[in-house]
């Protein structure tokens, strides 16, 4: 099926199919054309161009979309959330207004451990049902390419059956899911600290591994959580089944679990709030993508990740929504990109690419999303009629996006 995009005011994100991933002073270029056209063939970006440009006599096409003067975006890709769980958590909502840190509540026994208690009730239908009301959500305001995490199983079955949900929703969704298995999010009630490590190297990763219900490994390696000794073990135990890893670091405290995560080759080291400079050397020349959350930064009033020192110093960045029901209730990639412009001071261009190829490319993903690319999934959005791509984080709660397309098919 041949499909035609016309009259797009700005046709924007275009990259050549050898770059997937920008850096530095390349994070500033955000390639567009103005008065532009688009091609898609079997849902695949076969052509774009300027009106002017278009071949003579156009094209034959099975249909055509008319832009009517909007913005056309490659689809967000959001590389870290957590939208499978249960219920809600608004109650520690208002302890956090009332004073309590988000570790004073992880003391207190909630936390991670109210969504492993709710979660273990609720059937694996019902966790599709109110999971896959997110993944719709996430869609209508643009996102394409997403990961979805476990981790609030806290046992073998409860992991698994997280894990199966996520596999249930790949297969039930235009969106592209990648599931990333979480059981090193806390420790489970009922175990020590060292008998839960145990299970996950010893049973849960095994189990894993056999069903083929991940794509990625990640561990909470954190202060209270799990150390940088515990996290060398895990991911020594999942690269015996493939598992790359993609790891939380650095966000309550620095506790040099990011040296490890880049000795394993992380795809990703995410949340980075607490990331000293002394460690920005440790991603120099490597090929993990940082990743910062600043929606978690935003709901829990903490520091935010050093994004713009550590694309100054050459490094990429890549920024994800973080969604989960006690830190970061939020899959709007729209507010994520403009927050970062405005708290973590990245220019529009940076912050868009941040949201798109190097996020693509901290799930393994940028080869086939994160740009307007031929040979490329045909997953965008148009917007409505807006002055520029700056309108876009300017605006920062105006619903700008107004179609979206994934696979080249319009999704409503």
């Amino acid at each position: 099926m041949r499909q035609l995009v016309t009259n797009i005011k700005t046709l924007a994100g275009i990259s050549g199919e050898e770059v997937l991933r920008l850096q530095g002073a390349e994070m500033r270029s955000l390639e567009t054309i103005n008065d532009a056209w688009l091609l898609i063939e079997d849902g695949k970006i076969s052509a774009f161009g300027s009106m002017t440009e278009m071949p003579s006599g156009g094209f034959i096409v099975d249909n055509e979309i008319d832009a009517q003067g909007g913005i056309v975006l490659p689809s967000w890709c959001d590389p870290h959330t957590h939208i499978v769980y249960a219920g809600s958590r608004e109650g520690e909502f208002v302890d956090k207004i009332t004073g309590l840190s988000y570790a004073e509540i992880a003391r207190r026994g909630g936390g991670i451990l109210n969504s492993a208690d709710l979660l273990h009730t609720l059937s694996e239908d019902e966790l599709y049902r109110q999971a896959m009301l997110r993944v719709h959500e996430i869609m209508r305001k643009g996102t394409g390419c997403v990961e979805i995490k476990s981790g609030y199983g806290l046992n073998t079955a409860d992991e698994l059956k997280m894990l199966r949900v996520i596999r249930r929703i790949k297969e039930s969704v235009p969106m592209r899911v990648v599931s990333t298995f979480l059981g090193a999010h806390a420790v489970g009630r009922q175990y020590s600290h060292a008998e839960y490590v145990n299970l996950i190297v010893s049973e849960m990763l095994p189990e894993v591994g056999r069903e083929g219900l991940a794509d990625y490994v990640d561990v909470f390696c954190d202060e209270g959580f799990f150390t940088p000794e515990d996290t060398d073990r895990i991911l020594e135990a999942a690269a015996r089944w493939g598992l790359k890893p993609k790891i939380h670091v650095d966000e309550l405290a620095a506790t040099g679990g990011l040296p490890v995560a880049v000795r394993h080759g992380a795809l990703s080291v995410d949340h980075l709030e607490n990331m000293p400079e002394s460690e920005f050397g440790v991603l120099k020349n490597s090929t993990t993508m940082p990743t910062v959350l600043p929606g978690t930064s935003f709901f829990l009033n903490m520091p935010y990740a050093p994004a713009r020192k550590m694309i100054d110093y050459g490094l990429g960045v890549a920024v994800a929504s973080d969604y989960n029901p006690g830190s970061t209730p939020s899959g709007d990639m729209k507010f994520v990109v403009s927050l970062a412009c405005i708290k973590m001071r990245l220019l529009p261009q940076e912050a868009v690419n941040a949201a798109t190829l190097n996020a693509a490319y901290a799930m393994g993903m940028s080869c086939d999303y994160g740009s307007i690319t031929p040979g490329k999934v045909a997953n965008f959005f148009i917007t409505e009629p807006i002055p520029s791509i700056d309108y876009i984080p300017y605006a920062y709660t105006s619903p700008v996006v107004k179609r979206v397309f994934l696979g080249g098919v319009e999704v409503s």
